[in-house]
């Protein structure tokens, strides 16, 4: 499949859209340059799939339910600018901390997460432009290091009570 760019994105008039012709007050959210909810699931179903064949995941995962990719989903939604519905229907982020305390995360699993999460975006034609992809790749980062952390037997309790928000950091569209 090919790769998206940023002239994937398209305006009002379904005219492709360059990263250069955003203002510093018209940046769109990480969700609405990825393609919105639906790239999302249809993300977390490729990566999911990969995931329940990887034979270093594949332990952690092995009671999943069924709707598991449906709710990774809703929190990407939130983080990167979409609605809040993981807050409003899975408790928000302290009741992710609680999905992942005790589970032992291995930092060669936690490195294999973000390796099948990134081979999922580009298997799907997520935006490959370079200021998405750094944004996008530092949450996968910033993410897997705080559930690896969090999932140590000897892990302090969180100090955060609220969903994280991820935005375009230092490389924002129009920074080519």
């Amino acid at each position: 499949m090919e790769q998206a760019t940023e002239t994937d994105v398209k305006n009002e008039n379904s005219e492709p859209i360059l990263a250069q012709e955003f203002d510093e007050k018209s940046f769109p959210t990480l969700f609405e340059w990825l393609g919105g909810r639906d790239v999302l699931r249809n993300l977390m179903k490729t990566f999911y799939a990969k995931v329940v064949v990887d034979d270093l995941l594949e332990p952690l995962f092995t009671k999943m339910k069924d709707d598991h990719p449906d709710h990774v989903a809703m929190w990407f939604e939130e983080v990167l600018g979409g609605a809040k519905i993981y807050t409003e229907v899975r408790g928000g982020f302290k009741s992710m901390i609680a999905r992942h305390r005790g589970r032992r995360i291995r930092a060669d699993q936690r490195e294999r997460w973000v390796k099948l999460m990134i081979d999922a975006a580009d298997e799907i034609g997520m935006p490959s432009d370079p200021e998405f992809r750094s944004a996008f790749v530092g949450y996968l980062e910033w993410g897997s290091r705080r559930a690896f952390r969090n999932s140590q037997p000897d892990a302090p309790p969180s100090k955060r009570t609220t969903m994280p928000k991820w935005g375009w950091g230092e490389a924002p569209p129009g920074t080519l």
